[in-house]
């Protein structure tokens, strides 16, 4: 047996190594006395305390150009009034970008709608700043169903460990009726009228591609083909 520190060879019952005393380990006998075989390190973690910091630097990084607009605004018209806009916007990209890293393990299903409920409130906002009637009929139900589809495919994927062939073929088949939706509600909102419904084109591929993955939902040969051959 040898030294773990200078590699001198020790005696069978030697507890302690002659030449730089260190306490010798038997790996047969129990090492409680002994010194540890590595090292404790001394280094600090800074995981915790880096993350934060990231995260109250870029909290203040938003937070500056919201002071700068405000200010911006107030002395160029003597009063608020573009600066809503503007400032609006920053706090969608921070809701959406910087508030989901301040938790752990952030739920999409939590803050996906919230992320849409903040895009309700700023188009609210627009409608009102501006005077216009278009909120209620168009922005709300649009900006509504979007969120809805994108919540539920969302937890779908999250909470469903299988039958993802038909969580896809929905997913498509919900995209192509939303844009039915978008064409009706531009129509009875602003009056926009096309000889042909433009949202035929978007709706007719959602269906081939959504039927598509719902047949191979269905075959079990041949969804294991299709993932024999794309590797999935």
């Amino acid at each position: 047996m040898y030294c773990m520190k200078c590699g001198v060879e020790l005696a069978e019952g030697e507890r302690v190594c002659p030449l730089c005393g260190l306490k010798a380990y038997h790996p047969g006998i129990g090492n409680n006395d002994g010194a540890k075989l590595y090292p404790v390190s001394r280094v600090p973690s800074y995981d915790t305390v880096n993350r934060k910091g990231l995260l109250f630097l870029l909290t203040v990084a938003f937070i500056v150009p919201i002071v700068i607009t405000l200010l911006c605004d107030l002395t160029i018209t003597g009063h608020f009034s573009w600066s809503g806009y503007v400032i609006g916007g920053i706090i969608l990209l921070y809701i959406s970008s910087v508030l989901p890293a301040w938790f752990k393990a952030p739920n999409p299903v939590i803050f996906i709608p919230v992320f849409f409920a903040a895009v309700v409130c700023y188009l609210l906002y627009i409608d009102i700043a501006t005077g216009d009637e278009w909120f209620l009929s168009f922005a709300f139900p649009a900006v509504g169903a979007l969120g809805l589809i994108v919540t539920a495919i969302t937890a779908v994927i999250k909470y469903v460990k299988r039958g993802y062939w038909y969580i896809s073929s929905a997913a498509v088949l919900a995209v192509g009726g939303y844009t039915v939706l978008v064409e009706f509600l531009l129509y009875i909102t602003f009056g926009i009228k096309t000889a042909f419904p433009w949202s035929f084109y978007p709706l007719a591929g959602c269906l081939v591609i959504g039927g598509a993955l719902m047949v191979i939902a269905i075959s079990k040969p041949l969804r294991r083909r299709v993932q024999k051959k794309f590797f999935i």
